[in-house]
C-alpha cells in the first residue's frame, strides 16, 4: 500500500504536529448571571456547577474564571422581581443589575465584558420585546428599546454588546444608537441565527425568564430551517455585526458548517445550557469519561466556529493548560 493514513497517528508527537483543530483559552467565552441581594451564591439546580452571583460577589467569581486563563465573559442580568414590568425598562436604567454588575467587575478587573442586550429577563410577560394588545411581540417599537439597552450597557463600561432577541433588524438600530453616542468602536456580536430550541430549558430557570405566555417561535428561528439561517447571518452582517452567532451548538453544527464559507466576520456557537446539563449528567452518571467536554467543543470548532460561548470554559480552559504544561514537562 502507498497511502497509509495511520502513518500521521501513530503517536503523539505526530499526532499534534498535523492536527487541523485546537482549542484555547481565548477562544472561550463564560456565560455568568448576576441578581440582586448582597453575598448571594446560588446554585442553579438545573445546572450544576454554575451560579447567580450577587454584585459584590463578582470580584472573587471573576478572579477564579481569570486564574483559569479565560479572559471574557457574558453577563446576563436577573433584577429583582418587583423591577419587571409591560416594557422591561430594569434593562436600560443606569443603576440596573447588570449596569452595576459592569461597574463593579471593572473597578476590580480588565476582564473583556460581552452583555447579553434582550429584555425577556425584564418584562413581566417573559417575552423578549414590546408587547401588542393581542400579545403579539411588536418588532418595530421593540428596536428602540434594545437600542437604549445596549447604550446603556456601553455607557457603564460594557467591551461588545450582543443582541439576542431575534427582532428584525436590531443590529442597524444599535448600531446607529452607539455611533451616534460616539461609541463607533463598540463591537455587536449578534445572535443571528437563534433557534427556538428545546436546549434552553434550564437557562430559562437561572434567568427566571420563561414566557409567562404561549412561546417565541414567532421570533425565533423554526429548527426544520437551515437556508434562513444564511438569510439571518447576511442581514446582520449587512447592518453592521462583527460577529455572528449560532445557538444552540452541537445540534446546529450542520449550521455552523454552512455559514462558514459564506461568512467572513468571526463566527461564534453557544453551547447552550441544556448541552452543559446533559453533557454534565450523562459524566456524573460515570456514562461517558469526562474527555468528552472536551472533544464536543472541539466539534464545534471543527465545524467553523472561531468562539465558543460556553458553561464549561472553566474547566476546558484548566484542562488545557493542565495539557500543555505536561507537554513542556515532556
Amino acid at each position: 500500500m502507498i497511502n497509509r493514513p495511520r502513518r500521521l497517528r501513530l503517536n503523539k508527537k505526530i499526532r499534534s504536529l498535523v492536527r487541523e483543530t485546537s482549542l484555547h483559552p481565548q477562544d472561550l467565552i463564560y456565560p455568568m448571571f448576576v441578581t440582586e441581594g448582597r453575598g448571594v451564591k446560588q446554585e442553579i439546580a438545573a445546572m450544576p456547577g454554575q451560579y447567580r452571583w450577587s454584585v459584590d460577589m463578582l470580584p472573587a467569581a471573576i478572579r477564579e474564571v481569570e486564574e483559569a486563563g479565560v479572559e471574557h465573559i457574558m453577563l446576563f442580568g436577573i433584577p429583582a422581581p418587583e423591577d419587571h414590568d409591560e416594557c422591561g425598562s430594569a434593562a436600560w436604567a443606569s443603576d440596573g443589575i447588570v449596569q452595576r454588575a459592569i461597574a463593579e467587575i471593572k473597578s476590580h478587573s480588565d476582564i473583556f465584558i460581552t452583555t447579553d442586550v434582550c429584555l425577556c429577563e425584564y418584562t413581566s410577560h417573559g417575552h423578549c420585546g414590546q408587547l401588542d394588545a393581542d400579545g403579539y411581540v411588536n418588532n418595530d417599537k421593540t428596536l428602540e428599546l434594545l437600542a437604549k439597552t445596549a447604550l446603556s450597557h456601553v455607557e457603564a463600561g460594557a467591551d461588545m454588546v450582543a443582541p439576542s432577541d431575534m427582532m428584525d433588524g436590531r443590529v442597524a438600530a444599535i448600531r446607529a444608537r452607539l455611533d451616534e453616542a460616539g461609541h463607533v468602536n463598540t463591537p455587536i456580536m449578534s445572535y443571528a441565527v437563534k433557534y427556538a430550541s428545546n436546549f434552553y430549558g434550564p437557562f430559562r430557570e437561572a434567568a427566571n425568564s420563561a414566557p409567562q405566555h404561549g412561546d417565541r417561535k414567532s421570533y425565533q428561528m423554526d429548527y426544520h430551517n437551515g437556508r434562513e439561517a444564511e438569510l439571518e447571518a447576511a442581514l446582520d452582517v449587512a447592518e453592521g455585526a462583527d460577529i455572528i452567532m449560532v445557538k444552540p451548538a452541537l445540534p446546529y453544527l450542520d449550521v455552523v458548517a454552512r455559514l462558514r464559507p459564506q461568512i467572513k466576520q468571526p463566527m461564534a456557537a453557544y453551547c447552550v445550557s441544556g448541552e452543559y446539563a446533559m453533557l454534565q449528567l450523562a459524566v456524573s452518571q460515570g456514562l461517558v469519561q469526562p474527555d468528552i467536554i472536551y472533544e464536543s467543543h472541539i466539534a464545534i470548532k471543527r465545524a467553523g466556529a472561531d468562539i465558543i460561548l460556553t458553561y464549561f470554559a472553566k474547566e476546558l480552559a484548566w484542562t488545557l493548560r493542565a495539557a500543555q504544561q505536561q507537554e513542556v514537562k515532556q
